[in-house]
């Protein structure tokens, strides 16, 4: 009868333990497994993810009939306000069933226990309280929470309340920064989290990021973090393929709409458990799922805007006649004739332009400014059955750039669904779908092509067209109306993240996870240059890179947690087998028929290249956890990684971490203003074998050398030596000792964390040059060490809370100082060998002659002779100035009154130093003539006996050296990061249009920038090779004004 019963209700006999086989299956670690998911198509894992999904509906209708002792319904509401409170948690204690609250607050209870029984209500920034319920309706009021003490945060493999935490672990809200017009969610996160330096190195939406987590650890591997997005390793580094000045960030495929909380952890305690990856920090994305028991959810996010070039920062150049004027000076400086004299005016059969008041001024920068648009759309679906919980997701992203033709569009799918498929099993799958377009282009100044060229660095008085209309070119640079006036860059992103789960409570304490992840990201670009640019002189020139990245992980853990009286216990251990494949293959044609022709197949001359490569990362790791009386707190992490990478495959990465919490003291509990006392203290070692390549320590041999055998015979195909092996190489290790205090006051109304750390990373992985008579030019090796130092403060307060208005304040401040503590060799990074690493110094230092001052008397620049011997030469360079900053940080105020809310976020830096290469391409005396512009600051030049001014007469020699420390400028700033002003109308009148909750906003990005640098941004940035602080002529970050609607159905 039973069984007639389940038929009845869909049941399919043997699905569900069929279903467990296969997850079980594919989740059991086995003998090669590296080499099978190598193997593995992309295709059929996606394949398998999505059958699990369709299957999810059988499993849900598959449950025997439950057993209904009691119903109960009820209303969480604020204390203060009244106002509903929309996905609360009520949980019955002492057991697994829980439901979340609708948009009016309310939930119901159909349940097999008997009343009365005791109700857990939680909900963000709310206390957590318990009711007993005792059948009747009931309405439960919250009191908001000023102390976060009970907050859950995630860390390496689990969650934790914030009291137990050990570890430095700062956790973000995303809803603080979602608005803000950026392609990528870690570019909205600037100036929130201490210790995290981020700049955004250039104003084009969806490009990349310059970003630290204390300090930069390596020279020539990856200083970026390891992003960890719902369990899932994902790839941070651009997949181009054709040579461009700028790269494209693969986490801007991802929507920030989608995203739930954001943890970052720092310290040695925190990122062991990721070993070798976790060098450079780690940040773990959680995103958005549904709640069991939730009356489903409608959520719709609109806004519309526009942004521009702030108008203090754009440029200031000469005009046409200064231009002249100034070109005039340095040639009579020079005794050479004027050439901007009367036309009829011959001089060595070279007539003159005309004088210099009759010059004109063409604005180039008109064809390359605009007014960008900016879109975003977002619509979820959330919610859930008492054993199902799900969240739909789909956003549409439109956002221009403030330079033409530039922009970045992206479509997004989100689907996360949980299933129990009874108390002791569950399983989910989290799902990731981005397709990510861009307009692309070669904005910075460098190669041929780029949009700086062709419109600022071309002097002003240059016509723009002939008379014929006919664009014109000059110094060899393109027309900047033919440059913007088609796309010559374009690439399409898809790019999928996906992780398919089981949970197995094999007893009381004891869980089991395992689960089976893909990254997999296809990167399409595609350029053609029309035959009247330069790059396509030879009749046109188009190409087509294809890069395929595929990551295929597979994870177990086992976890234990038990209490035994004042006892607490943890237990951890895991494995995880990787395997990541990244394929390119490019094409390239020149000499089309004409430019209605962009296709490869349609050029007369064709060259193809390919390339692919893989690398392997076993590892095992563990964690043990031990508490006594939720005061003392011991920690021990233990990872060992195996990479293909090296030929010292295994690296060993242990850490450890202690805390006291001394409010729980008996001599400090009875001081009510102390709500929370925290000592933190931690040491451990992490690795990075990122910025190599994936055979670095082999020796390797290219194909590709053809030769013949004698003259005029067909070449044979040959091979030569590529690669010299190193059977010494291993993984950078950082050391880290951190220590720390959290404080709370007044229940948490003023909180403080204080943290200070010491890195030393050695075994640093560099190439290291070899002489000509090898072969070989370099090879890859272990050598140097850095150091990094510092603190971080953070700072959180409710200033004023009553009924209706609330003021709070977030404020936070950091500080690191970098050191190249060893090193073999100076090594130079940039053109004119500007920056060099060097023993004793900071990483990435400025080389340059110091300008002392400019001789007031004689109009000359005086450099500072540091060797002493009476001449100045390239021996007199020195490190000059510091790119890091001295501290840096943010400052957040929110104040909320009834229904309006207002946030006002300011970021700042001060101390570090950006060279404006702009500066120095257009403070060029005049000794370029027409081949360069002058720029406005060229006219602070010296002209008189005793006038002060660090700008040197216009002669050769004072402006042959182009290393001069006077561009590189005070980078400090304090930036108005964004303004946003909020009303939610009350739920009494949403409510009567169907309406859960309804907000409509405003807001401004980048509204005042406070800085004595001269260049368009001081975050600007070259975006190569680690450096920081190399303002390399880029669009500034955009001044947005955005306006949008939340509602809630």
């Amino acid at each position: 009868m039973q069984n007639n019963d389940i038929t009845n209700r869909g049941y399919v006999p043997g699905l569900q333990s069929s279903l467990i086989t296969l997850t079980a299956t594919l989740n059991q670690p086995r003998p090669g497994v590296v080499n099978n998911l190598s193997q593995l198509k992309p295709a059929k894992i996606i394949f398998a993810l999505l059958a699990a999904l369709l299957l999810l509906p059988l499993l849900s209708s598959a449950q025997t009939v439950p057993l209904i002792n009691s119903k109960l319904s009820g209303r969480v509401i604020d204390a203060k306000t009244k106002e509903p409170l929309p996905g609360a948690t009520v949980s019955i204690k002492g057991t697994t069933h829980s439901v979340a609250t609708d948009g009016d607050g309310r939930f119901n209870f159909v349940t097999g226990q008997k009343f009365p029984y005791t109700l857990v209500v939680s909900y963000i920034s709310y206390a957590t309280k318990e009711v007993i319920a005792n059948g009747e309706n009931i309405d439960i009021a919250l009191d908001e929470a000023s102390n976060s003490l009970n907050d859950v945060v995630v860390v390496g493999y689990a969650v934790q309340q914030r009291r137990d935490v050990v570890s430095a672990v700062t956790k973000l809200d995303p809803a603080a920064t979602k608005n803000i017009p950026e392609g990528g969610f870690d570019a909205q996160l600037a100036g929130k989290a201490p210790g995290v330096q981020i700049n955004s190195n250039i104003g084009v939406p969806g490009s990349d990021l310059y970003i630290r987590v204390r300090g930069a650890t390596s020279i020539n591997a990856s200083n970026s973090p390891l992003y960890v997005i719902d369990g899932v390793f994902v790839n941070n580094k651009s997949l181009q393929g054709l040579a461009q000045d700028r790269s494209t960030s693969p986490l801007a495929d991802i929507n920030p709409a989608d995203i739930q909380s954001i943890e970052i952890l720092k310290d040695a305690s925190a990122i062991a458990i990721y070993g070798s990856r976790g060098a450079n920090g780690v940040i773990i994305v959680t995103t958005k799922k549904g709640s069991y028991g939730q009356k489903t959810k409608i959520e719709f996010n609109a806004s519309e805007g526009f942004a521009n070039a702030p108008g203090d920062r754009v440029w200031k150049t000469t005009t046409g006649p200064e231009h002249a004027l100034l070109v005039n000076e340095y040639s009579r400086n020079a005794n050479k004739p004027e050439p901007f004299r009367p036309k009829d005016v011959i001089i060595n059969g070279v007539p003159g332009r005309g004088l210099p008041e009759e010059q004109p001024t063409y604005d180039r920068m008109s064809y390359l400014n605009r007014t960008a648009a900016l879109r975003d759309y977002n619509l979820s679906i959330s919610g859930g059955s008492e054993n199902t919980r799900f969240y739909i997701g789909g956003g549409y992203t439109k956002q221009e750039s403030i330079w033409k033709p530039m922009g970045f569009e992206r479509q997004s799918l989100k689907l996360n669904i949980d299933h129990k498929i009874s108390s002791k099993v569950s399983i989910g799958t989290s799902n990731t779908l981005g397709r990510s377009y861009r307009d692309q282009a070669r904005p910075a100044n460098g190669g041929n092509g780029t949009l700086l060229q062709a419109s600022l660095n071309i002097p002003t008085y240059l016509p723009i067209f002939d008379a014929a209309g006919t664009p014109l070119r000059w110094v060899n640079f393109d027309n900047i109306a033919t440059l913007t006036s088609r796309t010559n860059l374009w690439s399409t992103s898809l790019h999928y993240i996906g992780n398919t789960f089981i949970d197995i409570d094999i007893l009381k304490n004891l869980k089991f996870h395992s689960s089976i992840a893909v990254d997999y990201n296809n990167y399409d670009e595609n350029e053609y240059w029309q035959k009247n640019t330069i790059l396509g002189n030879a009749n046109g020139r188009g190409s087509q890179s294809i890069t395929a990245l595929a990551t295929l992980i597979n994870e177990q853990t086992l976890t234990y947690n038990n209490k035994f009286g004042k006892h607490s216990l943890n237990l951890l251990v895991g494995n995880t087998i990787q395997s990541t494949t990244v394929k390119n293959l490019s094409a390239t044609g020149t000499n089309f028929p004409s430019d209605a022709y962009t296709q490869i197949k349609d050029a007369s001359i064709q060259t193809a290249t390919q390339t692919n490569s893989i690398s392997r990362l076993a590892s095992f790791f563990g964690r043990v956890g031990y508490d006594y009386d939720k005061k003392y707190y011991l920690e021990f992490t233990a990872r060992a990684d195996g990479s293909s990478k090296f030929a010292k495959k295994w690296g060993y990465f242990p850490g450890v971490g202690v805390s006291w919490r001394v409010n729980e003291e008996d001599f400090l509990k009875d001081i009510q203003q102390i709500s929370n006392l925290k000592l933190r203290a931690s040491y451990g070692a992490v690795g990075n074998q990122e910025g190599i390549n994936d055979f670095a320590a082999l020796g390797l041999w290219s194909g590709g050398y053809g030769y013949s055998d004698g003259v005029g015979s067909p070449e044979n195909p040959g091979i030569a030596p590529y690669q010299l092996a190193n059977k010494a190489l291993t993984w950078e290790r950082t050391t880290q000792f951190s220590t720390g205090i959290d404080l709370g006051l007044f229940n948490d109304r003023l909180g403080i964390e204080f943290n200070y750390y010491n890195k030393k990373t050695t075994d640093l992985l560099l190439l290291r040059p070899l002489p000509a008579t090898t072969g070989y030019a370099a090879y890859t090796s272990n050598f140097a060490q850095i150091s990094n130092k510092g603190f971080e403060l953070a700072v959180n307060s409710t200033n004023v809370k009553t009924a209706h208005f609330t003021w709070r304040m977030d404020f936070n401040i950091s500080k690191n100082k970098n050191n190249v503590d060893k090193i073999e060799a100076d090594i130079p990074y940039a053109g004119r060998d500007l920056i060099r690493v060097q023993q004793g110094g900071e990483l990435y230092s400025y080389w340059l002659y110091k300008q002392l001052y400019v001789d007031k008397n004689t109009g000359d620049t005086v450099f500072e002779d540091l060797n002493g011997d009476g001449k100045i030469t390239a021996e007199d360079r020195q490190a000059v100035g510091s790119i890091w900053p001295k501290f840096f940080g943010g400052l957040t105020n929110s104040f909320n009154y009834k229904g309006l809310d207002l946030n006002i976020f300011f970021t700042y830096s001060f101390g570090n130093k950006v060279w404006n290469h702009n500066r120095m391409l257009g403070e060029t005396g005049g000794t370029l003539d027409a081949n360069r512009v002058l720029l406005a600051s060229q006219l602070d030049r010296w002209t008189t006996p005793g006038q002060v001014t660090d700008v040197p007469r216009l002669t050769d020699a004072n402006y042959s050296r182009q290393e001069n420390s006077r561009f590189l400028e005070d980078g400090s700033y304090v930036r108005l990061r964004s303004v946003t002003l909020g009303y939610t109308f009350p739920a009494l009148v949403s409510s009567k249009i169907g309406i859960s909750k309804l907000r409509v906003y405003a807001s401004g990005t980048n509204l005042l920038l406070f800085t004595k640098y001269t260049g368009a941004d001081p975050e600007s940035n070259i975006g190569q090779d680690n450096i920081q602080g190399y303002d390399y002529g880029v669009p500034p970050q955009p001044r947005a004004f955005q306006f949008g609607v939340n509602l809630t159905l």
